[in-house]
């Protein structure tokens, strides 16, 4: 039976494999903005924890990205911006979490990419 549930999620894992980048999905910039700073959050602290010695620009990009929400959040949105960065950043540490005591090929490419989409929203 085991067998059966793997490949009926086998649609769904090439689908994940294949999304586009994250602003052809979500052109709302708030919720844009907000999961991008989840995700950056998540790779900070995952290069803290690895002593990964790109955590400064890391930190850097979180907080400019930050500041890009909090220019585009509506008034009152204050909680629902926390509540998708904390969204993003779960998702994002559970694939770098896959990635690196897993040793799972496909996390890793999966979270580079995602982190990439939102670094491709930066100058410099």
């Amino acid at each position: 039976m085991g067998g059966l549930r793997t490949w009926a999620a086998l649609p769904v894992v090439c689908a994940l494999a294949q999304t586009p980048p994250v602003w052809a999905e979500t052109p709302d910039p708030f919720r844009l903005f907000a999961t991008c700073t989840g995700r950056l959050s998540a790779q900070m602290e995952h290069q803290w924890l690895t002593s990964d010695p790109a955590a400064d620009q890391t930190q850097a990009r979180r907080e400019a990205m930050a500041a890009l929400l909090v220019s585009v959040t509506p008034p009152g949105q204050e909680s629902a911006a926390m509540a998708l960065r904390i969204e993003a950043k779960v998702a994002q540490a559970g694939l770098l979490t896959r990635a690196w005591h897993g040793r799972d090929a496909w996390a890793a490419r999966r979270a580079e990419g995602l982190l990439a989409d939102c670094a491709a929203l930066m100058l410099g």
